[in-house]
Formats: structure tokens, C-alpha cells, sequence
């Protein structure tokens, strides 16, 4: 009797896991998920790292639950960090679920300025210094306003500062992300890949690049979520989660 594996549901960058609540109060019964923060945000009291760094911190944790094999589901960055551990213990990973997540060609301008010697570590520091605070305000006024927005209000590292998260992170999108991606070529691994055509943060060519890489993939395109799907639209997310999961097994 095949029993079905768990899902692991990774935020990106900046978040933490309340990200996934939409969708894992939408998540069918028969599915068992669990989310939890990244190293370098939330309560982890993991300090930031690298992809390898994450990926090695991800396949702790199923140590930990005694979960021998896994559904990995990465949204954004999360999505590298998924890559990377099924790069590294491809036989703890049952399938893959990239949501608008990072890969081949991710990299924008903005990317290369957020990731620069001067410019990032300066960058990052005003951004997420200020963006919480004026989250905050913005919901203490706007309380209506789209989740999505209001989850900046309590992004937080409760070890550390988040900027310098963030500023690793981007740095990785050029340091290794291509090595992770090199060392999954040809794989047979199921995938999931979701994304919407309207992201302006990780272009549409990735997901397609992405699907391209996994013969076994299934590419899926949503409207209405933009990058922050699982925010956005979390039952159409929750719902192509589940049935990726039955399809695995």
C-alpha cells in the first residue's frame, strides 16, 4: 500500500511560514503539511545561509519528524532551496513543487543592484528597516487591504536582522543557484511547476526553463496571484498541491 508523503512548504524571501496559512487551511484532509521558518527569519534559530546551507537545515528537520521521504514545496526563493536539497539527497525528496519560484534566468536588473558590493548591503538595510514600519502603518489604516501587503508588517528574525538575510540571498541567486541547477539536469523527478504570466518579480521564462529541465514536470499557469501566489490565491495553490501529491503518491 503506497502511502502518501508529506509536504514541506518553504517561504520565500523575506517571509516566514505564515505565508502558507491560506493554503494549509485549504489543503485537502488527506494531506499532511507543514511549514516551517526558513534560517534567518521568523523564530529560526538557524542564522541566514546559503542555498547548500538551507538545503542541509531542510533535510535536519525531516530527520527530526522522522520523515524518511517528502513533497517539497517552494515558493520564490523557497523554490531554490527545494532544488538544492533534491540536488543533495534526491532520495528523500518524493516530487517537486516550484511556486513562481527561482531558477534559469531568474535574475532582473534590480537583482544585480540588490546583490552589488555597495549598493545591496546599503539597499537592503533602508528597505527592511523601513518596510515593516510602514506595513504596519499601512494595515493600522488600511485594514482591508490585501494580505499579501500586510504580511511585510511582521517579517522579523527574532536571532538576527533580516536585511542581512536578504542580502545573502540575493547574493546566491549568483554565486550558486546555476551549480544547484547544473547538478539536477536530466533528473526524472516528478515536478509541479505554478507560476502566472503577469509576475513582474521572477519572469515566466523560468518557470518554462524550469519545465524544460524536468521531463517529468507539469507546467501550470494561474491568473490573479502575480508572485505572491500562495498569499494571493492560495485555494487554486492549495488545490494543485493536493492533486500533485495524490499523483505521486
Amino acid at each position: 500500500m503506497t502511502t502518501t508523503a508529506p509536504v514541506v512548504l518553504l517561504h520565500g524571501q523575506p517571509g516566514d511560514h505564515s505565508a502558507w496559512n491560506g493554503v494549509l487551511e485549504r489543503l485537502p484532509s488527506s494531506v499532511r503539511a507543514m511549514a516551517w521558518d526558513r534560517p534567518g527569519y521568523g523564530s529560526s534559530e538557524s542564522a541566514a545561509g546559503t542555498l547548500e546551507d538551507n538545503a542541509i537545515w531542510l533535510l535536519d528537520q525531516l530527520d527530526r519528524e522522522g520523515i524518511h521521504q517528502a513533497v517539497l514545496a517552494g515558493h520564490s526563493y523557497g523554490g531554490g532551496v527545494a532544488l538544492a536539497a533534491a540536488a543533495i539527497a534526491p532520495e528523500r525528496v518524493r516530487g517537486l513543487v516550484s511556486i513562481a519560484g527561482i531558477g534559469p534566468g531568474c535574475a532582473t536588473r534590480w537583482d544585480e543592484v540588490l546583490a552589488a558590493p555597495v549598493a545591496g548591503p546599503a539597499l537592503a538595510l533602508a528597505m527592511w528597516s523601513m518596510m515593516p514600519r510602514l506595513a504596519r502603518w499601512h494595515r493600522s489604516r488600511h485594514p482591508d487591504a490585501p494580505a499579501s501587503w500586510h504580511g511585510f508588517a511582521d517579517i522579523r528574525h527574532e536571532y538576527g536582522e533580516v536585511w542581512r538575510t536578504v542580502l545573502l540571498e540575493q547574493r546566491e541567486l549568483f554565486r550558486s543557484l546555476d551549480h544547484w541547477l547544473e547538478r539536477l539536469n536530466a533528473t526524472d523527478m516528478p515536478a509541479l511547476i505554478i507560476a502566472d504570466p503577469t509576475d513582474k518579480v521572477v519572469p515566466i521564462s523560468t518557470a518554462r526553463a524550469l519545465h524544460d529541465r524536468f521531463p517529468r514536470s507539469r507546467l501550470e499557469l494561474v491568473a490573479g496571484g502575480g508572485h505572491l501566489l500562495p498569499q494571493r490565491i492560495p485555494d487554486v495553490i492549495a488545490a494543485k498541491i493536493g492533486e500533485f501529491v495524490d499523483s505521486v503518491g
